[in-house]
């Protein structure tokens, strides 16, 4: 096993964090979205309120402006999906997290998102370099999967507990 650098480590750290702002988001938007009436008028403003605190960074970090070709038109489609994922999984958790939970939601998050990237990786799809799936890898992810299994089988299904403030505001909301 090869030690890790103090940067490798800090790089680590960094996405944790950046894993451990999704869950805020995903119920930050769902409550929006109830207060707003529907998942998708919530993801606007979501992706509204990303574009705003986006512009002024390109201008304080002083970004150079894209590179705008000819070629960019001949490129495989696939590479403007990045925008309408990150739509559909904004909006997926606007509507799944209310419903499922938090908890479960993000360990499918997980779960789809290491089968997905070992497919990636095994057969260098979307122009990534090939990188077998070795069985320990496959056995992490079985892992997780088998996780899902014993969270959402396997333990008492308890009803939400909905304080009188919020059932107020469910009354008030269907009026």
């Amino acid at each position: 096993m090869s030690t890790l650098s103090l940067s490798a480590i800090a790089l680590i750290v960094c996405a944790f964090f950046a894993g451990a702002i999704v869950p805020v988001q995903a119920v930050s938007n769902a409550v929006l979205a109830r207060h707003l009436g529907h998942p998708l008028w919530a993801s606007l403003v979501s992706l509204l309120i990303s574009i705003i605190v986006l512009a002024p960074l390109l201008f304080i970090f002083k970004v150079p402006k894209p590179v705008l070709s000819a070629d960019l038109l001949h490129q495989p489609l696939w590479i403007w999906l990045g925008g309408i994922a990150g739509m559909l999984y904004l909006t997926s958790a606007l509507i799944l997290v209310p419903k499922i939970g938090s908890i479960t939601f993000f360990v499918m998050v997980i779960a789809g998102q290491l089968v997905i990237s070992a497919l990636i990786e095994h057969f260098g799809l979307f122009g990534m370099p090939k990188q077998p799936v070795q069985i320990a890898k496959l056995a992490g992810i079985g892992l997780v999967v088998a996780g899902v299994l014993v969270m959402q089988f396997a333990g008492e299904k308890k009803p939400a507990t909905v304080t009188a403030g919020q059932e107020m505001q469910l009354k008030s909301n269907r009026q």
